[in-house]
């Protein structure tokens, strides 16, 4: 089953729109992201659980603004995952 979300978060001193779209189940959970920068350009990168459970971002070479929303972009992964589970019930 393949999961695809959008979520708006504030990331640096704007609102934007960003695109979950959930590549594995499991264990092994991974989600790819994209989002537009401000010139328009997608952004695309993958968010992971660590060994703790936190979701984290996987690429090292994303703005700073999107490092800085990770909190808010593990919030909406859990947001969504909580409703999911909630209608396969």
């Amino acid at each position: 089953m393949s999961t695809y979300f959008s979520k708006i978060i504030k990331a640096g001193e704007r609102q934007r729109e960003f695109n979950f779209r959930q590549v594995s189940n499991g264990a092994d959970a991974r989600y790819s992201v994209d989002v537009p920068d401000d010139k328009g350009n997608r952004l695309v990168f993958s968010m992971y659980r660590n060994a703790e459970g936190q979701w984290k971002t996987a690429a090292q070479l994303l703005p700073i603004w999107i490092h800085d929303a990770e909190m808010s972009l593990a919030e909406a992964i859990d947001e969504n995952n909580s409703k999911e589970s909630i209608k396969r019930k």
